[in-house]
């Protein structure tokens, strides 16, 4: 059940933002798609329909259920629409008129959105867009901010596509309706559609659910729980192996590794703010016999924190730098869980650097240059570095009351940003709670946009926790924090490298390196002698007996996404050689098996990226 909530769009603004036209096309179609879906179904409950990166959608509540052969059908009156060449005529309602117009017409939605925009921003009055009909009739009529095209023939009818449906609770609370939402996929140009309909169904085939699944990497149980994936041997490989890099990355960086439990008490996360900022997404606490609240933790950095007061520190000990691959659990609603792009259960690719002032641009940066090192061993050609920022309405609130530090610790990164010369996009009311940070947005092999890495900077905690140092002069001086998780966490790292690649893992990093296939048992010999010196040599294998057709065992192979697939056969065996399939290009190459052994061993030990057989 997915979930996605936007803010409401019909508010009065004094000062509205600039609109590009295509926004104004999504949002038009979205008052379209809610027209023709009343048309079709009278009754029909209408809440939200904003536009969003990849066209519209819109929430409604039906008298019975809809399904995807419905919507070819609702295309098509959608299409009536815009040939009739509606207009949009736009009305100022007091709050009171506007509640009486939406309860006359048993749209209990958009009373509520009504009633909260008056009791919780003062809301006096609201806009209304309507739709007008060929004759001069209101076809159609929303609350809505604006920003729609002139006239519905406007919209090309070859250039948008209803593309599926969802299940979404109402203001994004499980305890709610259950609504269901339409999706419009909308571009300027059939064009541009067309490309982003193929990027779709390419992004279908690599759906790192499906191929999790088919290459046996991790499993949900509801006897478990929700959100909470267990790794299967082969998913541990992966994830063991990307541990196993950033374990070595960390060693040359100079960090120190640590490990923390699982919960602390309550005391604990109320002193460093996550109680009073983070507590909708943690688990509820655990009160145990005579002792105070425990909590599961949410992230790491308190308990870093208690290991770095744990002994004193001077101006020489900095920059402390302590790493953990640290377990951490998130209360996400049910409805929000996405295979493993969105769980409940994470493991976390987690460090903070305790620096001074002074060195806070040298190892902030050290940290950019870490992501690059990463993008390029996972061959992430594509990303974008973006600050964000907090906003001085939400002081207080969202973020903490300290107005002059959030101005200097953010022009202190943005500096640091523009001296390195790392290219980056600043966006306002992001910011962690205690301080600006750099989230990292990447792009998949067929482009997909993933949040992966993030870089944080915290002036607040770090006072709050009691946390100092001795500086030159003797004086007890509060470290900065600079908190940063390069890979993420295993759970979304492992998601988007499996789309990423298409399930086809580079060879340092796939779960099965090469299967052994003698072709029939007269080879079996041979073949075990094969697959005991691979063994022997570090490479991960599996051994396919002959007692299945080789063809079988080959569509295995690929399904398995097995990098090399080692076909054995007499002639092979005469040169004790080896016959190399390229699971991803199907490519066949024959090399003698020492050649093999030791070119697959330094190509794994090196993580090359490309495979040294069948490519060429």
């Amino acid at each position: 059940m997915e979930m996605i909530f936007c803010y409401p769009p019909f508010v009065m603004a004094a000062q509205s933002p600039e609109i590009d036209q295509l926004f104004r096309l999504r949002h038009s179609l979205a008052h379209v798609l809610a027209e023709a879906v009343q048309r079709l179904w009278p009754d029909t409950q209408i809440t939200i329909g904003p536009p969003i990166d990849t066209g519209c959608y819109y929430d409604f509540l039906f008298t019975e259920p809809l399904t995807d052969a419905d919507l070819p059908k609702i295309e098509k009156e959608m299409k009536k629409i815009i040939y009739q060449g509606q207009t949009f005529r736009v009305d100022t309602l007091s709050v009171a008129d506007a509640k009486k117009f939406w309860s006359k017409r048993g749209q209990r939605f958009k009373v509520e959105l009504i009633e909260d925009l008056e009791k919780n921003e003062n809301v006096r009055e609201v806009t209304h867009h309507t739709l007008i009909g060929p004759k001069g009739e209101d076809a159609f009529v929303d609350l809505c901010r604006g920003g729609h095209v002139e006239n519905t023939k406007d919209i090309p009818v070859d250039a948008f596509k209803l593309t599926n449906l969802a299940g979404a609770y109402w203001r994004g609370d499980e305890k709610r309706e259950q609504l269901t939402r339409v999706y419009v996929a909308a571009f300027g140009s059939k064009k541009d559609l067309d490309a982003y309909l193929l990027q779709q169904e390419e992004a279908k085939k690599r759906d790192h659910r499906k191929i999790g699944k088919e290459m046996d990497l991790f499993a949900f149980s509801e006897k478990v729980g929700p959100g909470l994936p267990l790794w299967t041997p082969r998913g541990t490989i992966i994830v063991d192996a990307i541990e196993t890099l950033g374990k070595e990355m960390e060693e040359k960086g100079g960090y120190q590794r640590v490990r923390t439990p699982h919960i602390a008490k309550g005391k604990l996360y109320a002193q460093t703010g996550h109680l009073a900022h983070y507590k909708t997404s943690m688990f509820p606490p655990m009160k145990l016999d005579g002792e105070e609240e425990y909590y599961l933790k949410p992230m790491n950095c308190p308990h870093h924190h208690e290991i770095f007061a744990s002994t004193p520190k001077s101006y020489r000990d900095l920059p402390v730098r302590l790493a953990e691959y640290g377990h951490c659990y998130r209360y996400e609603d049910s409805g929000t869980l996405f295979g493993l792009m969105r769980v409940r259960s994470l493991c976390m690719n987690d460090a903070h650097i305790y620096v001074s002032e002074e060195q806070f641009e040298q190892e902030f940066n050290a940290v950019i240059d870490l992501y690059i090192e990463y993008f390029r061993i996972f061959n992430i050609n594509k990303y974008v570095m973006r600050l964000s920022l907090h906003d001085a309405q939400e002081l207080g609130k969202k973020y903490v009351d300290a107005p002059e530090l959030w101005l200097r610790t953010e022009d202190m990164v943005r500096t640091a940003m523009k001296k390195k010369n790392v290219n980056f996009i600043e966006v306002p009311n992001e910011a962690a709670f205690y301080g600006p940070k750099i989230d990292v947005q990447i792009w998949s092999a067929i482009g997909r946009e993933f949040t992966l890495a993030t870089n944080q900077v915290d002036f607040d905690v770090p006072g709050k926790m009691g946390l100092h140092y001795t500086d030159r002069d003797g004086s007890a001086k509060v470290p900065l924090c600079i908190h940063r998780a390069p890979l993420s966490t295993h759970e979304r790292l492992v998601g988007f490298l499996i789309e990423h690649f298409a399930g086809h893992f580079p060879l340092w990093l796939a779960p099965v390196q090469a299967a052994v296939l003698p072709v029939s048992t007269a080879n079996e010999e041979y073949a075990c002698e094969v697959a005991t010196q691979l063994l022997n040599a570090g490479i991960r294998i599996d051994y396919m007996n002959a007692e299945e057709s080789l063809g079988k065992r080959i569509r295995a192979g690929e399904t398995g996404r097995i990098p090399y697939l080692l076909v054995l056969g007499d002639r092979e065996q005469a040169e004790r050689s080896v016959a190399v399939r390229n699971v991803r290009t199907k490519n066949q190459v024959t090399v003698p098996l020492q050649e093999f052994v030791e070119r697959t061993v330094k190509d794994i030990k090196e993580r090359r990226l490309e495979k040294a057989f069948g490519e060429e």
